[in-house]
Order: C-alpha cells, then sequence, then structure tokens
C-alpha cells in the first residue's frame, strides 16, 4: 500500500519542500496549469493543455495563451511538463468513516496476502501482536475475510485466545459481516437472549444451543456499531476522517459518494468543513449495511434536518440508501418484503429524495426497477436522481429500463472476476458484471472503489479490470465457501494469465474515465460543479504518472496520481514523481 502526504496550505508551498504537515485551511486557490495534456471529459471539447483557475474555479481552459490571459496575476504557476492530467475521480460509492477506522486499525486482508481464522496460528498471532501495539486502546479495530455461512464461519474462542480482556470487531472485506470475541458481545448486550430488533436477531449467528458464534451478519453489525461508535470520541472521528479523506486524495480522488451513513456521520463533515479541514467533496447517504428502512418520526425528522443544513460543495444529503439484498452465505439475502420496499421507496420518493439501492441477486435488481418506476408514476415527473448498485446480475429484459428509466448504473470493476463472475449460482446462465451490455443500452455507469469493501481504493485496478475482465484467483481465501470475491488485487489474489471472463462485456479506458468523471458526477447530482473541467466548474483537478490513453494494459493497473488537486489547492503531492 502506498503511503500519502498531508495535504499543503498553499500551492506556493508546493514548490518548497517535498513534505508537509496537515493545515487548518483549504483555500480558495488562483493557480495556473500549464504545458499539460489534460483531458477534460467535455465531449465538445476533450481536450487542453492549460486551465487558469480564480477562487477554486477554472476561468479559461484551452490553450497557455487563453489559460494565461485568464488567469489572476497572482497565480501560482504549476507547469505540468507534459504530464496527463483529468478533471478530479469522483468515487460514486464508498464508506468513509468505516474505511478510515479500519485504515487506523489491521487490516488482514490486502492485495498481498489474506490471513484468515482458517489459518489459526498466523491470525492468532497477528491479532495479538496487533493488541499489543496498543495497549491503551479501548477497542480493537481489524479487518479480514472469513466465512459467514454456518458451520463454516468462525467461533469467538478463536479471538478470546487472543484478546480476551476487550472488545475486539473484525471487520470482514465485504463490510456485511463482523466477528467479534466475547468481550464484544458483552459491550453490545448480545447474549442468549434474542434481541429486540428481529431484522438484527436476524444476523446473530448462533449455536445449536442459542448461543452467539461471534459472528454478526448484514443488519445484525447495527447492534454492534451502536455500542462502538459511542467509545470514539468525536475529536478521534475527525481526526480519522482527516487520514481517510488524505488516503482517497492520494488516488487522484476529490469528491465521494457515502454509500451509509446518518445525520451524526454529517455532522462530522459539517465540522471538518466548517474549520476548512475538508478536503473531500461529500455526499452521505442515510442508511445501514441490510438494515431495513422504516418510516418512524426520528427517521424522517433527521432525513429533513439533513437536507435543510447540509445541501454545499463541501458536504451534502437527500440521499437515502437501501439494500434489497446482502452479501453474505451462498446466496444474497433477501432484507425486504417486495410491497414494504416498493411502498417506502414511492413515499420517499414523493418528499422528494433522491435513492439508491444495493443489490447483488438479478431478481432484486428486477425489484428495484419495478419500485422506481412504480414511484414515477405514482408521483409524477420531477429532476431524480435514481441508482442502482454493484449490478451484478442483470437480465436481459432489465437492460433497456435503466435508459427508459433513467437509473444510474454504479459499478465496483475490481469486485470481478472469478469464474462466475460476481455470480453466485452456477446453474444460472445470466452473464455477471455487464457493464457493455448496461452502457450500450443507454445507461449511466457510476465508477466507485467500495472502498473499504476493495483495499485499497485504486481507481486504476478499477480502470484497467474494466478494460480487461481478467480473471483473477486468491489460494488465501478459496476455503472460504461464501466468500469473498476474487477480485483484482483483493485478498491475495493473483491474475490467472490469459483467462478473462467474457471479454465481450469490456468497457473502454475512455468509457471508464468517464465513468470516474462524468458518470460519477451526474449520480452524485453533482455534474453542474464537478466531473469535466470546463469554465464555471471546480477546479478538481488529478495529475497522472502515466497517460492512460496510451498506456500498455500491463501498465494501466499501475498508474497513480502525482498531484491532487481540490478547488485548485494542492491536497496531495508525490515528490518522487513530478518530472
Amino acid at each position: 500500500m502506498r503511503t500519502t502526504r498531508h495535504p499543503l496550505r498553499t500551492i506556493a508551498l508546493w514548490l518548497l519542500a517535498s513534505s508537509g504537515c496537515a493545515q487548518a485551511a483549504l483555500p480558495s486557490a488562483d493557480t495556473l496549469l500549464v504545458n499539460g495534456h489534460i483531458y477534460t471529459a467535455d465531449p465538445s471539447h476533450p481536450w487542453a493543455t492549460a486551465i487558469a483557475v480564480k477562487a477554486g474555479r477554472i476561468v479559461a481552459i484551452g490553450d497557455e495563451k487563453t489559460a494565461r490571459q485568464a488567469a489572476p496575476k497572482n497565480a501560482a504557476v504549476i507547469d505540468l511538463r507534459g504530464q496527463t492530467a483529468l478533471p478530479g475521480l469522483v468515487d460514486a460509492h464508498v464508506h468513509l468513516l468505516f474505511g478510515a477506522i479500519e485504515l487506523d486499525g489491521l487490516n488482514l486482508s490486502t492485495p498481498l496476502h489474506s490471513v484468515t481464522p482458517d489459518m489459526p496460528d498466523a491470525f492468532l498471532k497477528a491479532i495479538a501482536d496487533y493488541s499489543a501495539s496498543k495497549p491503551a486502546a479501548n477497542i480493537l479495530i481489524a479487518r479480514a475475510d472469513f466465512g459467514t455461512a454456518d458451520p463454516i464461519a468462525p467461533h469467538h474462542e478463536l479471538l478470546d485466545r487472543a484478546v480476551p480482556d476487550r472488545p475486539i470487531v473484525v471487520h470482514n472485506s465485504s463490510e456485511h459481516a463482523l466477528f467479534v470475541n466475547a468481550a464484544a458481545l458483552a459491550l453490545a448486550q448480545i447474549g442468549d437472549a434474542p434481541l429486540s430488533d428481529p431484522a438484527e436477531e436476524k444476523g446473530v449467528i448462533r449455536d445449536a444451543l442459542g448461543h452467539p458464534t461471534g459472528v454478526l451478519i448484514e443488519a445484525a453489525q447495527e447492534t454492534m456499531e451502536r455500542a462502538v461508535l459511542p467509545l470514539i470520541p468525536t475529536s478521534e472521528k475527525l481526526r480519522l476522517l482527516e487520514a481517510g479523506m488524505q488516503h482517497l486524495n492520494s488516488y487522484g480522488i476529490t469528491s465521494i459518494v457515502n454509500a451509509t451513513g446518518d445525520l451524526a456521520e454529517l455532522d462530522l463533515y459539517g465540522q471538518l468543513r466548517d474549520s476548512g479541514r475538508l478536503t473531500l467533496r461529500t455526499r452521505t447517504a442515510f442508511g445501514a449495511v441490510a438494515y431495513p428502512h422504516r418510516l418512524t418520526e426520528r427517521f424522517l425528522s433527521d432525513l429533513e434536518t439533513a437536507r435543510s443544513r447540509y445541501h454545499d460543495e463541501w458536504v451534502d444529503a437527500n440521499l437515502v440508501k437501501f439494500f434489497s439484498d446482502g452479501s453474505t452465505g451462498l446466496a444474497p439475502p433477501i432484507v425486504y418484503q417486495a410491497s414494504e420496499y416498493k411502498r417506502i421507496v414511492s413515499e420517499l420518493d414523493r418528499r422528494g429524495f433522491d435513492l439508491m439501492t444495493h443489490a447483488q441477486r438479478g431478481d432484486s435488481v428486477h425489484l428495484i426497477l419495478d419500485a422506481y418506476e412504480g414511484a414515477m408514476r405514482a408521483n409524477g415527473p420531477r429532476s431524480r436522481r435514481l441508482r442502482i448498485e454493484h449490478n451484478f446480475l442483470v437480465k436481459e429484459a432489465d437492460l433497456p429500463r435503466y435508459q427508459a428509466l433513467g437509473i444510474t448504473a454504479g459499478i465496483q470493476p475490481d469486485f470481478c472476476c472469478q469464474s462466475l463472475g460476481t455470480g453466485y449460482d452456477a446453474t444460472d446462465p445470466t452473464v455477471a458484471d455487464r457493464w457493455r451490455s448496461l452502457l450500450d443500452s443507454g445507461a449511466t455507469l457510476a465508477m466507485s472503489t467500495d472502498w473499504p469493501c476493495s483495499w485499497p481504493p485504486d481507481p486504476w485496478v478499477n480502470v484497467k479490470q474494466a478494460v480487461t475482465r481478467q480473471v483473477w484467483r486468491s489460494d488465501d481465501t478459496g476455503p472460504i465457501l461464501s466468500g469473498p470475491f476474487d477480485g483484482a488485487n483483493q485478498g491475495g489474489a493473483r491474475p490467472i494469465p490469459e483467462t478473462f471472463y467474457h471479454p465481450e462485456e469490456r468497457i473502454s479506458v475512455r468509457e471508464a474515465i468517464d465513468g470516474y468523471t462524468r458518470g460519477s458526477a451526474y449520480a452524485a447530482r453533482a455534474e453542474d460543479r464537478v466531473g469535466q473541467l470546463t469554465v464555471g466548474r471546480l477546479a478538481d483537478v488529478v495529475v497522472l504518472s502515466q497517460d492512460p490513453f496510451s498506456a500498455s494494459l500491463e501498465d494501466l493497473g499501475h498508474i497513480h496520481a502525482v498531484m491532487t488537486l481540490v478547488g485548485g489547492a494542492v491536497v496531495f503531492r508525490s515528490s518522487t514523481d513530478l518530472r
């Protein structure tokens, strides 16, 4: 994993020492970028060599003469020296708070290897060593691959041997399951008695005597989250989020959609914004993993508060995230009764909220399309952003409905590909991950990493996988029958030479980049601000180590950010890569 640099306070400091420290403000910058190979993502004028920025917005783009004439007199000049620049990347689906917390914790699932509970000696040693390195921590957080289907799921006794005296919570790489020790179960008051919330109780894995095993799947994770998050002080959450943002900035990511969150999390971004410490533009959806929404007075009140409080270029709300199914066991479990899902979708659409829904199953995709279409008919025309996330399995008859209904397809190519793509049923002939078919049918594609479900949040691994559809396999996670995906660069997976999953579903480099810029900006309802480099838009730019349009396929996945600018201000710079 690459290390990141701290954001620099001014463009001028970029010209000085190669290291810096975090600062308390991100100023609106006056900047002149010259001598570049700049892809604007504007179909009418896709290429430029220079950009002039005033107060954080683009005032001219084209050739150097045009940009210099428009640039403010004292603008800081950055010579790109022929390097390729793009609009700042918009990661349309991440979980920033989870990622930031896990970035600070122990990660046992990396591109190099995956240490799983099926390797008990190595797993125990890693956990015990981590615990010893954090003697003052009142709770420990880790990330790993492990089975989630009984009886192959691990038991808390394994964790108890390594950490008997304080809670440890191990996030599954899918973020749809937790593996915890006895101390964590006690903290969350998960015992032999059933939980009061049936949705949460359904996800508590129990043995034959009714004792919790320490594995919590889907909605049961909420029980643990409610116990854990209050133990992290607000000041610490803010510190972790700053580090998480800097990590994403180091990959050229300048805007995100948080695919889970609530009013309390939004207030954290509001505090960072108000103190000038945001280096990432955020839109946050209300939702928790596989937890069914209920239209309670508190939930609706929080939605309205968030919508009225957060609607600027840095912190934005007005979005609700659903889970139509989950991501555990041998098949993704269904979350809603169809009629209940349709009812809630229609009511929230009536109230003017944008909606996004997780779907791994083909029947789930069909249900979502039916629910969205029903809401449109019931509530009449208006400006909407309706999204389906993952889209692993889409039936042929449902493909044209994306364009007809204006649905954005959120995709994460680095989850693909194993022998079934991202499918789960070998008897189902449906081709998984139909990116070319979706695009050709008229759907808008929005690219994302789903970090921390993929690790690291590397856009160029995603782009390469979208272009190649290479098959990967991890020997480390092979014994885990219920997942995880043998995705690109995930959990110790290695590419299988000359083996590709349905290459007819590939998309081009330019189409993938457009999905990370224009497509994701549209999905985030921010297409008038970001996603293209045009006059009037925010000057969010990433400078790359290599030109993706001419790079070999081998090099494509190794491209990285050299410099990242948000509003014309440098928030990341690699001192070793600038020419």
